[in-house]
């Protein structure tokens, strides 16, 4: 999918959850991606269609009702293979580092963020010593926009925006190969947004200060709502409805010229103040009752008869009336 060695490379990831009474819940079908080394992969799509289902089966944070299929390779490493041990000592803060959606569930709530930081810093890195984890633990939040004076703070006593940027710090200090973000943006005022975002962009192109390795290949999938975010800092778009990626596209054809390709991912666009300011009518469909044709159809106004059979992700776009693609003379030339 991509001319550069993949970081991460998945497969096939399908996630079920199976409910009381059989019901089985399809949050995730079929996915498949690579995300290349210094590439940002933003994956997008409305609430509830499987964004971050999809995020905790790669970090093996999948409740025991989930049942996985297919393959997610980060290396050598079959993540939908590996362990809870694997996972604690090898993959989390080292192989992936994670901005969570929900920070404040992730900082320990009885320890400062400053002695978070820097017990994450003594444990990925080889930085020892009082003062050089001091100084790390500045550097690691600094890098995260998260101020100097709050780092004696409990997480309780931080904003929504302060816990978000801590835990950016967090998820920054091991320089890990593949850096997931979740929603990192949440809470942040507008310059912040691109701060954070540009930190992140910054860890995929050259690597961070903050200890750890500079000659490994980084990438980053970023998950998000924030389309403006995508824009600033993505080089391809994943399109996420009703739990399948319905289309992947360079960034720059997303959001420019020709635009997106499947119905839905205008509709996205297009319901962005700046853009046409309209809303896609309707609903999604509960993933636990899905039809068996194109999950996007009852509010697509390109749908026909065609619509009743699944389509399948071919090429870039999983539609059976996608809008045009880029010819050869347009204007990438």
């Amino acid at each position: 999918m991509t001319e550069r060695a993949p970081v991460l490379s998945v497969r096939g990831l399908s996630v079920r959850f199976l409910m009381p009474g059989g019901r089985r819940i399809a949050a995730v079908t079929d996915a498949h991606f690579d995300v290349a080394a210094g590439e940002c992969l933003a994956l997008i799509g409305e609430s509830g269609c499987g964004k971050s289902v999809l995020a905790s089966a790669l970090l093996g944070l999948l409740p025991g009702n989930a049942q996985t299929a297919g393959g997610a390779l980060l290396g050598d490493l079959d993540l939908l293979a590996a362990d809870e041990r694997t996972f604690a000592r090898t993959v989390r803060g080292r192989l992936i580092g994670l901005v969570p959606q929900s920070p404040a569930a992730h900082l320990t709530p009885v320890r400062t963020i400053r002695s978070q930081l820097e017990e994450t810093v003594a444990e990925l890195t080889a930085v020892r010593g009082r003062a050089a984890l001091r100084t790390a633990a500045e550097t690691a939040a600094e890098r995260a926009a998260f101020p100097l004076d709050h780092l004696d703070h409990h997480p309780h006593e931080l904003s929504g925006g302060l816990a978000q940027r801590a835990a950016t710090a967090l998820a920054l200090v091991g320089d890990a190969p593949l850096l997931l973000a979740d929603e990192p943006t949440t809470g942040l005022d507008r310059d912040l947004v691109d701060r954070t975002v540009d930190e992140l962009r910054r860890h995929v192109d050259k690597g961070g200060p903050g200890g750890g390795a500079t000659d490994v290949d980084r990438a980053l999938l970023m998950i998000t709502h924030d389309l403006a975010a995508a824009e600033r800092i993505a080089d391809r778009i994943a399109v996420m409805y009703a739990g399948r990626i319905v289309e992947l596209a360079d960034a720059r054809d997303f959001f420019g010229t020709p635009g997106p390709r499947h119905p839905y991912s205008r509709g996205l666009l297009d319901a962005l103040p700046d853009r046409a300011f309209a809303p896609i009518p309707g609903l999604p469909p509960e993933l636990g009752s899905l039809p068996d044709g194109c999950a996007f159809a009852p509010r697509c106004d390109r749908t026909t008869d065609a619509c009743a059979a699944l389509p399948p992700l071919t090429a870039t776009v999983a539609c059976h009336h996608p809008h045009a693609a880029l010819t050869e003379d347009a204007d990438r030339a």
